[in-house]
């Protein structure tokens, strides 16, 4: 039996995530299972953390469990060189709370992962049991029939996932069939950190290892950071890359660097022909870290590097992976290898990322697409994100309400809004009518529907193609950032993107699931067919149109229906050896699909192309038009809050000095515009939000009080015996014993003055308090 976990910041955690899979079933039309839905998310966050390569293909297949040919897998990804395999299989518990996990359960998924790999690769009779429809047909035959990737897989990472808590022993690595497998397991408390946190550091033992790594400390120190220089000798840097692989590099580099692992020519020579030499002609590392340990060694006067705590290198990724490369490809001797590094041990933890990433970028300027152009606070990114907080919906007939289109420009924004936005059950309520959980996108999904419908050339050179879509969301969106940019973001831009989207999650559904799909490469096939029909159409689709109608035509689904079948079956019949995945990766495939006459009939979509009068009556929202919209929505955010909310904030904020003196201040003031519904200056109004948010983060009970008072403040015939002589007995008995807050008091102060008119809205709150103090001892 599982031991339930008591821990409330893991039960909350594990709570919101059950609501969000649960969420994405209902806000997903062909639903989904949980366990599947579980694997996705958790795969996309590592993958957005940096822990991972990129996100996982969700595919399940599981066979003769309980016997000891059992086998399951739950999603897989492989790298675009082929070096990287990794498995996902999960454990998935879904109860109402999380459980401990035990070790019994890691051992069998342990089993039926490994089990499911050593099939692939050994055993051809599978892939034979295997249907091309199957979720699982594409690995299974890369690993049985592909030589590129038999021949260059160096690493298979085995994933265990988990809804629940194992803190115990990790499987430990092995080899099948020559072939490195390294287990990992991601349970509750790992996906919790890595939500909060940018990663999780990877501790490297030097001393453990029994390699020496000396190194200086730099005689200069400062708040921010402290310098060191090591010299690294070659096998301690193959040693540490065939454990960690890409996880080494810092995340923004490896987000564009995508760590190609291609051996330089120049490296390999070096090291095989001058391996003496190696130092004086490459350039070394740089690299951060949280913490190193220095220790003396043998005897020696020196120092050397025994531990290192979150060593990532923001440059060297290259110089890196051609010494491991050529170490195992060439069996080159790397004993004569040393490769200088530049250590710099972030000391400022509070600025610590910033930091880290700042060092990244001068480190990379050589590089053609500077670091900040990925970032999610490109001009691009934040003009984007102003534009979706505004633009609402056409209204759509059956359709009552007019709804958002919520763009993610980080994650967790939409959870942030919601609940700075739905801090009561009515305006919970309003918010998800108005933006929809299934109207969310993020910057990957952006790249998705963006670099699909269009291909786009650099002179020659194809940069942008659905087969680029196909590689993974980490390379499409570089290629995206690199080519498919717009400087100025505006109202048309974003409606034609909706529109983009639109016409991408149609197709999706259109090609269905299973058992009712075309076949299972809708990963393929929906972008290759949208590819397509942009290609031959000379990208006239009437984007407009779609945004309005907020739908794709009935004539329109039929014909993408029926392309789709054909592009799948051109896609199956030309792949080499049923590699269906890896032909889809290359230029090579596309480059022959719009080349190709598939027997389509495009004069049927004439009246779904734009109409050039129409298009020119397309207006703009101006940027006075979004800040004039942005400053009502502000507006009516703060007037929900009601004045004695407000008052309850002002208290707060000074006790806990989470508040400053100026917001402090604000908060005071709408006290009183809200009561007396005078003008909100628009000063108040930039604070009013601000503060708005740090109640969110430090506080939010105070905002769900609301939904008590707004109960407790409706008319009763019940308080007349809310009288100004009860009123002052309360002032005069909390005068000494100080039950009431500060503005508490006040308010019953000015009844008893007669400052405030004793009218029924302020009997009721006269009422509140007195139900205070009667907890508190009052008699009357």
């Amino acid at each position: 039996m599982n031991e339930t976990i008591e821990n409330n910041e893991l039960v909350v955690f594990y709570q919101n995530v059950l609501q969000e899979i649960k969420s994405n079933q209902l806000s997903a039309e062909e639903g989904g299972n949980l366990e599947q839905l579980f694997t996705d998310w958790a795969s996309e966050l590592l993958s957005e953390k940096g822990d991972v390569e990129d996100k996982a293909r969700v595919a399940y297949d599981e066979k003769f469990l309980g016997t000891k040919k059992q086998h399951k897998i739950n999603g897989y990804f492989i790298s675009e060189n082929n070096l990287t395999l990794e498995l996902y299989i999960t454990i998935f518990k879904g109860t109402t709370e999380p459980v401990r996990i035990g070790k019994d359960e890691i051992d069998t998924a342990e089993k039926r992962i490994s089990n499911f790999f050593r099939k692939g690769i050994y055993n051809e009779d599978y892939l034979n049991e295997i249907e091309e429809s199957s979720e699982i047909f594409d690995l299974a035959s890369a690993l049985s029939k592909s030589q590129e990737l038999r021949e260059n897989l160096e690493r298979v990472n085995i994933i265990i996932l988990t809804d629940g808590l194992y803190p115990g022993e990790i499987p430990k690595d092995k080899e099948i069939s020559g072939y490195p497998l390294y287990y990992r397991v991601v349970d509750l408390d790992y996906l919790n950190n890595i939500s909060e946190k940018s990663h999780i550091p990877i501790e490297i033992d030097f001393k453990q290892m029994g390699l020496d790594v000396p190194c200086v400390k730099s005689p200069n120190s400062n708040e921010e950071y402290q310098a060191y220089l090591a010299i690294i000798p070659g096998i301690a840097l193959a040693s540490i890359y065939e454990k960690y692989g890409s996880r080494l590099l810092e995340q923004n580099v490896r987000s564009f660097l995508q760590f190609t692992g291609k051996i330089n020519k120049g490296i390999r020579t070096t090291i095989i022909k001058e391996p003496e030499m190696f130092l004086a002609f490459n350039n070394g590392l740089a690299a951060t870290a949280e913490e190193l340990t220095l220790e003396s060694s043998n005897g020696s006067n020196g120092m050397y590097i025994s531990k290192i705590l979150d060593f990532q290198i923001v440059n060297g990724g290259q110089t890196t992976a051609s010494i491991f490369h050529t170490f195992k490809k060439d069996k080159a001797d790397v004993s004569n290898i040393f490769v200088q590094a530049k250590i710099s041990v972030v000391k400022d933890k509070e600025n610590f990322s910033e930091i880290v990433s700042r060092i990244s970028e001068y480190a990379n300027t050589q590089n053609k697409v500077s670091l900040s152009d990925l970032s999610s606070n490109r001009p691009y990114h934040i003009q984007l994100e102003k534009i979706s907080r505004i633009m609402v919906t056409p209204h759509i007939q059956g359709q009552p309400n007019q709804t958002k289109w919520f763009y993610e420009r980080a994650r967790g924004q939409y959870k942030n809004a919601r609940q700075k936005e739905g801090f009561t059950k009515a305006k919970q309520k309003a918010f998800d009518l108005k933006n929809p959980k299934n109207q969310v996108f993020k910057k990957e999904d952006l790249a998705k529907y963006i670099n699909a419908y269009q291909e786009i050339t650099d002179g020659r050179k194809l940069g942008v193609g659905p087969y680029v879509v196909v590689r993974g969301s980490q390379k499409n969106y570089v290629q995206f950032m690199q080519y498919n940019l717009v400087k100025e973001p505006d109202s048309i831009y974003f409606e034609d993107v909706v529109a983009k989207m639109i016409l991408f999650r149609s197709a999706e559904k259109i090609y269905g699931v299973k058992p009712n799909s075309i076949g299972d490469l809708r990963y393929i096939t929906v972008p290759y067919s949208i590819s397509y029909l942009g290609y031959k159409t000379d990208y006239k689709l009437d984007l407009y149109k779609i945004w309005r109608n907020q739908s794709i035509s009935d004539n329109l689904s039929k014909f993408l229906y029926d392309l789709m079948v054909k592009v799948e079956s051109f896609i199956k019949t030309n792949a080499p050896g049923a590699l269906f995945g890896e032909w889809a990766k290359k230029e090579e495939c596309w480059n022959m699909l719009k080349e190709s006459d598939l027997d389509v009939d495009f004069s049927v979509l004439k009246s779904e192309f734009a109409d050039a009068k129409t298009l020119n009556q397309r207006a703009k929202i101006t940027d006075e038009e979004t800040l004039a919209q942005q400053e009502n929505e502000e507006l009516e955010l703060i007037k929900s809050v009601p004045a004695i909310i407000w008052g309850k904030i002002e208290n707060w904020g000074r006790e806990s000095e989470k508040l400053t003196t100026q917001q402090i201040d604000t908060a005071y003031k709408l006290k009183g515009r809200i009561r007396n519904n005078s003008k909100i200056s628009d000063y108040e109004r930039q604070k009013g939000v601000e503060i708005i948010d740090v109640v969110t983060d430090f506080a939010p009970e105070i905002l769900h009080e609301i939904d008590n008072i707004q109960e407790e403040i409706k008319p009763k015939e019940n308080n007349d015996f809310i009288t100004i002589e009860l009123i002052n007995q309360i002032v005069a008995w909390d005068k000494k014993n100080r039950a009431l807050r500060d503005f508490e008091f006040k308010f019953m102060f000015d009844l008893s003055t007669g400052k405030k008119e004793l009218n029924e809205r302020n009997k009721n709150i006269a009422a509140l308090n007195l139900e205070k103090v009667k907890r508190r001892g009052f008699t009357f």
